[in-house]
């Protein structure tokens, strides 16, 4: 029995760091690049395992040098790792860009033949967690997780940024969908955020709907009321997995029953800490150190004219 189980994705991050982002058909001068483990429910994973949760994680990689480095990570972790590997296979890749701002830009390279699939997968490792977490890119077998988590009353919790196909059989059976910031529009065809979270969590049945949005925080719609939670201000290297880390915070004060402010207040902190360090798990800190940030830091400014856009 673990805390949380996750299904999804892995890559290995190429970060370069660069002071003036490349305009097309120019020349651009990097001083270096860091290979690191990332990845959108493995990150999570991770994050939760460092914060004293047990975890399990789900997932495929090949045989090559960057599935070695995620094994290692798992390992060193402490996190019980179901992989199914491929021979020959390559692991996810991404390249990440990060400018001077801190700001990320990625390019993905991914296997096809690498793609979890539903009959990969083993029921227990699924309903022997007291909760579940998938990212949708392997929506197929993403949807199968989730019916048996469903099936076994576990909670499910879904990071999506794409509308992919098949997702709307997923979408049925999550509780807390925490998206990013164009997604809802994109799903529901409503601009307006607030009304697009309502949409959302009314045709899913889903507990909460939600979306995450950078500096501005993020916004959740549970039913009864819109909550929206700014961001702290911190000095930001690189974004590059703030989601997963949000994701991860969230988790964390779910499995602790806190009251949904506070479980968001938790996750936009953990995502800030994320930001003051390079890779997608650079920043990744201890509890304590995340509460210090939520007493001590200074939160962004919500604008008047982004709350009426979001909440109408």
């Amino acid at each position: 029995m673990v805390d949380l189980v996750g299904v999804g994705l892995n890559a290995t991050d190429t970060l370069i760091p660069l002071q003036t982002y490349p305009a097309r058909g120019s020349k651009v001068e990097y001083s270096g690049a860091s290979v690191m483990p990332g990845g959108q429910a493995a990150t999570t994973v991770i994050a939760c395992q460092t914060w004293g949760l047990s975890t399990r994680y789900v997932g495929k990689l090949g045989d090559d040098e960057a599935g070695q480095l995620h094994r290692k990570a798992f390992a060193r972790a402490g996190v019980d790792a179901r992989l199914v590997t491929v021979a020959g296979g390559v692991s996810p890749q991404s390249l990440i860009m990060v400018d001077a701002g801190g700001e990320r830009t990625v390019l993905c390279r991914r296997d096809e033949q690498m793609l979890l699939r539903p009959d990969e997968l083993e029921r227990h490792w699924v309903t022997s967690a007291r909760a579940l977490h998938v990212d949708g890119y392997e929506t197929a077998a993403a949807t199968q997780a989730a019916a048996w988590a469903r099936a076994a009353r576990i909670p499910v919790i879904a990071d999506l940024d794409a509308i992919y196909e098949g997702v709307e059989e997923l979408l049925a059976n999550i509780d807390y969908l925490i998206v990013s910031r164009d997604f809802p529009a994109r799903l529901t065809g409503e601009s307006n955020l607030g009304q697009a979270l309502r949409r959302m969590q009314l045709r899913y049945g889903c507990r909460l709907a939600a979306a995450t949005l950078g500096e501005e925080g993020v916004l959740a719609w549970d039913g009864q009321q819109l909550v929206h939670n700014t961001a702290y201000r911190v000095p930001v290297v690189d974004t590059t997995g703030a989601g997963d880390i949000f994701h991860a915070g969230f988790i964390y004060g779910l499995l602790q029953d806190w009251p949904l402010p506070r479980q968001l207040d938790f996750a936009c902190a953990a995502a800030a800490m994320n930001c003051t360090c390079a890779g997608a798990r650079g920043g990744i800190c201890p509890v304590a150190r995340i509460e210090d940030l939520i007493k001590t830091a200074p939160r962004t400014e919500a604008a008047f004219d982004f709350l009426q856009f979001v909440i109408g």
